[in-house]
């Protein structure tokens, strides 16, 4: 197996202080894309209810959406972790309910799967765990609660927010799970939970001090030209060079320059 794609290669590479890298991917070409650039893993994140399918939040987003962009991945990426994200109200009922979503995205190839939220998904994670799901827990800003926070708001800015954030990140790994996510809270805070837990901790808006970095693959390419989170980088101006492309092509069409002759 893969040491990007095992768990233990993982926590190996949190004792050694290597840092590792994830991108979300939500379709084969990409997915491949990432495989070949190096990238350490591979989230298929519900994300995909904004970067693909336009909507303004993630809450859409259905089991059975998840389910196909995970096959598609895991095809396009089969040397790196990958990661599926459980898409809102297909766990939250029960532990029963979060088993039965969770094992669909295992069957479709992920490697560990992610939910979202602190104490109340301390029970769920256990029992998860003790069936053979790998859970990444995700705290700070948890985008499926949204409606609840009133917006894409950074969380753990104040002393009682930052002592219930790493209460949760001590309380979730001890009920077993294998990684941490952290999105959108203070760098200080990011780094004390990191240096206290033996999981792996992946950032996003988290700083630098995490022991994975993960971004959204539309926002390092620059794909989404109307918005670009304040802790996100562009790498390329991807919509500009597939427009101009795309307008190329239509220029040619009608100029009659394509297709040629021969």
């Amino acid at each position: 197996m893969s040491t990007r794609k095992s768990l233990s290669g993982w926590d190996r590479a949190k004792r050694e202080g290597q840092r590792r890298v994830l991108i979300t991917a939500y379709d084969y070409p990409f997915a491949r894309l990432a495989q070949d650039a190096g990238i350490d893993g591979v989230l298929i994140g519900d994300s995909l209810g904004m970067a693909i399918q336009g909507g303004r939040d993630t809450l859409r987003v259905s089991l059975e959406h998840m389910i196909y962009h995970t096959e598609m991945v895991a095809r396009g990426a089969p040397d790196c972790l990958i990661m599926a994200d459980l898409p809102f109200a297909s766990f939250e009922a029960s532990p029963a309910q979060a088993f039965a979503a969770a094992a669909a995205l295992i069957k479709a190839g992920a490697d560990i799967i992610k939910l979202e939220g602190g104490a109340p998904m301390i029970e769920t994670v256990g029992f998860l765990s003790a069936r053979a799901i790998p859970v990444c827990a995700h705290i700070g800003l948890t985008p499926q609660h949204v409606r609840q926070l009133g917006g894409f708001k950074r969380q753990g800015k104040t002393d009682a927010q930052a002592t219930q954030l790493t209460a949760d990140a001590q309380s979730l790994a001890q009920a077993g799970a294998r990684m941490l996510l952290m999105e959108a809270i203070p760098t200080p805070l990011a780094t004390s939970v990191t240096q206290a837990l033996d999981i792996p901790t992946i950032g996003i808006g988290a700083g630098p001090g995490t022991d994975a970095q993960i971004l959204v693959m539309h926002d390092v390419l620059g794909l989404n030209a109307a918005y670009l989170p304040g802790f996100a980088k562009r790498y390329l101006d991807g919509a500009s060079l597939i427009t101009q492309a795309i307008n190329s092509y239509a220029e040619d069409v009608r100029g009659q320059r394509f297709p040629a002759a021969e």
